[in-house]
């Protein structure tokens, strides 16, 4: 009889649990069996539920730093995980950039720069809303 490994969903669940980082590590490793494809498969999911889901989950400082800094936003500056491709788009408040995300996941994304001074609650309240609004649309 041949023992089954769990899937990716059971072993993402299961490290959830587990709160010490180098633990649920060292856990994610052993239930993959040494697959280090599925390893980092397993991780970027994690980082992926372990990041806020708003801004205003943000701490203060992690959250004013992006909306203080003034990019030169141009083709190839890079913000965070993301590196600006073309300017897509432009609104009140902001400029929206074709963004490539390199981290968790390397992907395409649409990413909006909220332009100087627009760091108000209001604002980013607003923000806020209308990126929940963009999530639930399948596109």
């Amino acid at each position: 009889m041949t023992a089954t490994r769990p899937d990716n969903e059971a072993i993402f669940h299961a490290a959830r649990e587990i709160s010490d980082p180098d633990r649920r590590r060292e856990y994610v490793r052993e239930a993959c069996g040494g697959d280090e494809a599925r390893t980092a498969h397993v991780e970027a999911l994690l980082a992926v539920a372990d990041a806020p889901d708003s801004l205003l989950d943000c701490p203060a400082g992690q959250a004013r730093a992006t909306i203080d800094q003034a990019p030169g936003t141009c083709a190839g500056t890079v913000i965070g995980p993301y590196k600006l491709l073309q300017q897509i788009g432009e609104g009140g408040m902001g400029v929206v950039w074709m963004a490539e995300q390199t981290q968790p996941v390397q992907r395409k994304v649409a990413l909006k720069v909220i332009k100087p001074g627009m760091d108000s609650m209001q604002v980013i309240a607003r923000f806020e809303a209308e990126r929940q609004a963009l999530a639930m649309m399948d596109h």
